[in-house]
């Protein structure tokens, strides 16, 4: 199929008069729409939208490429706008964009589309064609020269060298266009160095050009351009170069001297890299956001196995596991401490490890888990975790660039000896002077809650009811939990009421989030959602700490919202609790209006879940 198939003259436009990147969005999308192209117009803007949320598609060179691949896509098609001004698009290169292709392919794009809208991409890496681009007076002329270079490619740059074979893989969400202009980049570079190379792309046909192990074994290094996942197992012991596919297309040249002077990681695998390598910055690039992802997913089976135990114990009674309780059963108690005691004690020292591994790899796992738990200790709750996590993993990369020049017959000591030592005394000590001042914050707030009184109840029941929701098991909350009991002490017993509610909202709200707003959350997520159910049921906040540490901005300010609605109503309703916890299984003690009590913790619960829902945005899964 030619490229001009797709690209006709009713998808052309030679002027464009936006002025901002949305704008410029919205134009050609409208032109696609008014050429029949697209079923939904609405949802064809938002999949554009979400990639470029994943990584800005204005490659430089004064180009831009959106693309989506979605069911809102009628018929595959290409759509072309020129600025002679120039639009910031956020490029690359920080240099406006004045050539625009759009691309619209179809959720089942067959092979002959697929390799069009690769070849477009192709083509564009060739400056001649952007300046005949450039030059271009009428729709005819555009359609001419993409005519005159849409021509097979060899997939492969076979030179002569001595200097060994590179090898790489080249991959990108959509697997459209910045997959072959990484590819394309990689190897017209390799050529003007005289370096043999063979990429593989991964694109929305599938794998092409597909590395052997025969390759892979003799190769001097490889690159892995990419920004979603590509099968990394078969380059165990080799060097390998792990950066976005971004980097293939503008840090070509850079990539392949490194490749050359093997100036990489050992792949591992288990997916790590070996510290004895002549690089430790094998991991720049990879962004803040997977950083903290790779913590988030490490934690969730602790926070979920964990939940689920603490939620099982509670059937026996909500003061099973309390051997001074007339309700006491020993297998109660063991899930308990099993749960409680151990896997939930582990969930921020966690957190923190594996994000700080994620930065650092091996050397960073240490000095997290270290400062996570000494944030866990501290009351300084998952945000603590973060904040520990972080400052472990960027302290071990800058360790590690300081330590740069030390004599090679150190290199066995480093990750064995120096970098722990160094980084765990860094990294505790900072923590040591961060944590510290949170007790300080519980007394604060513990006190100003008591001169509140009860004087205006649901003022009261919105502030207990939020801080729940605040910091999920940090000092906010437990500043607040502890402030119910010392009530309850007091024969006062509508704060705890309050409290519970405002603490059971945050994991339900996920998990009717999870269950009506499927489209907001990848598959993990919604088998997390699931068991916020069960934890939810049980007065677990910290079951919402997966979503809260994944998208902070819209989860805590929603469940924030719906446990102080629920906190209010509960106050309101006259809702007394003499039981601290225990959740849906307390019920039946409670003094006033069981079914009140229920419909307050379903209503700020609801809240959340639609504040989640409206305030994400789908993903493709």
């Amino acid at each position: 199929m030619r490229i001009t198939q797709l690209l006709t003259p009713e998808t052309i436009l030679l002027k464009i008069q936006s002025q901002s990147k949305n704008e410029v969005i919205d134009e050609l999308v409208s032109v696609l729409d008014q050429a029949g192209k697209l079923t939904d117009k609405v949802e064809f803007k938002t999949q554009i939208m979400n990639r470029e949320e994943q990584s800005t598609t204005g490659i430089g060179e004064g180009i831009a490429i959106p693309h989506a691949k979605t069911k809102a896509v009628g018929e595959p098609a290409i759509v072309f706008g020129k600025s002679v001004e120039g639009v910031n698009y956020e490029s690359l290169d920080g240099q406006p964009a004045h050539l625009f292709f759009m691309i619209a392919a179809t959720e089942g794009a067959n092979q002959t589309h697929l390799e069009a809208l690769s070849r477009l991409s192709s083509i564009l890496m060739d400056s001649e064609v952007r300046n005949h681009l450039m030059n271009a007076m009428t729709k005819d002329e555009i359609i001419s020269i993409i005519n005159e270079h849409d021509k097979e490619d060899a997939e492969d740059i076979e030179t002569d060298s001595s200097s060994g074979k590179v090898l790489a893989v080249t991959a990108c969400p959509t697997g459209i266009a910045h997959t072959y202009m990484a590819a394309d980049a990689l190897k017209a570079k390799a050529k003007e160095m005289n370096i043999e190379i063979k990429v593989e792309t991964n694109g929305s046909g599938g794998a092409k050009n597909v590395l052997t192990s025969e390759e892979i074994e003799n190769a001097t290094a490889i690159i892995v351009a990419a920004d979603t996942k590509v099968s990394m197992e078969r380059f165990k012991g080799k060097h390998v170069i792990q950066v976005p596919v971004a980097d293939g297309i503008r840090k070509s040249g850079e990539l392949l001297d490194k490749a050359q002077r093997q100036d990489a990681p050992i792949y591992n695998a288990n997916g790590e890299k070996d510290d004895s390598s002549s690089s430790e910055k094998g991991r720049k690039g990879l962004g803040i956001y997977r950083h903290l992802m790779n913590g988030v997913s490490n934690m969730l089976p602790f926070v979920v196995g964990g939940g689920i135990l603490i939620a099982i114990s509670f059937i026996f009674g909500a003061q099973s596991a309390n051997p001074d309780s007339a309700e006491y059963n020993q297998f109660a108690a063991i899930l308990n401490t099993i749960g409680g005691a151990n896997a939930f004690a582990l969930i921020v020292p966690v957190l923190a490890g594996f994000i700080a591994m994620s930065i650092a790899d091996r050397p960073g796992f240490a000095p997290g888990l270290v400062g996570g738990y000494m944030a866990a200790n501290g009351d300084a709750g998952f945000l603590g975790g973060i904040i520990a996590g972080f400052l472990a993993g960027y302290f071990v990369v800058f360790l590690k660039w300081l330590l740069r020049n030390l004599p090679e017959v150190l290199d066995g000591l480093k990750p064995v000896l120096i970098y722990p030592l160094i980084s765990i005394f860094v990294t505790g000590f900072i923590m040591y002077f961060l944590v510290q001042p949170l007790s300080v914050l519980n007394s604060g707030i513990q006190a100003w809650l008591s001169g509140l009184g009860t004087g205006n109840l649901i003022v009261l029941g919105l502030i207990l009811g939020g801080m729940m929701a605040v910091d999920l098991g940090g000092p906010i909350n437990k500043a607040a939990f502890t402030f119910g009991i010392a009530m309850i002490e007091g024969g006062n017993l509508g704060p705890h009421a309050a409290i519970m509610a405002g603490g059971m909202v945050p994991p339900l709200g996920m998990a009717l989030a999870t269950t009506f707003f499927k489209n907001r959350f990848n598959e993990s997520e919604r088998k997390a959602g699931f068991s916020c159910y069960f934890m939810g049921a049980s007065f677990i906040t910290e079951g919402a700490i997966p979503f809260a540490a994944a998208d902070p901005l819209r989860v805590i300010p929603a469940a924030i919202t719906g446990s102080a609605i629920a906190g209010a109503l509960a106050m309101v309703f006259g809702i007394g609790l003499p039981a601290p916890h225990g959740g849906i299984f307390v019920f039946p003690v409670i003094e006033g209006s069981i079914f009140l009590y229920f419909l307050a913790i379903l209503i700020g619960s609801l809240m959340t879940a639609l504040m989640v829902g409206l305030l994400k945005k789908p993903i493709n899964n």
